[in-house]
């Protein structure tokens, strides 16, 4: 099942949405803003930078790897061992 966001289709027609559906849509969003729910998830504040927590120390998900390509690149022989 592919859960990926869609990328925007310039071919497809764009479909307008009553307004009465986004008074509501507005409205509803409102609602659950203000709810005490809402209210108490943000007092509890954020704990860092968000997309930081699962990023590598080493700034690649494989070290070695990365090191290996940036080598290649650059045009200089793999070290052996």
């Amino acid at each position: 099942m592919d859960l990926s966001f869609p990328g925007f289709d310039r071919n497809t027609e764009v479909t307008k949405l009553p307004g009465d559906l986004a008074v509501l849509m507005v409205g509803i969003a409102a609602r659950q803003t203000a709810s005490p729910t809402a209210v108490a998830q943000a007092r509890f504040g954020r704990i860092g930078h968000p997309s930081r927590l699962l990023q590598p120390l080493d700034g690649a998900f494989n070290g070695p790897t990365a090191a290996l390509l940036a080598q290649w690149r650059d045009g200089i022989p793999p070290r052996e061992g």
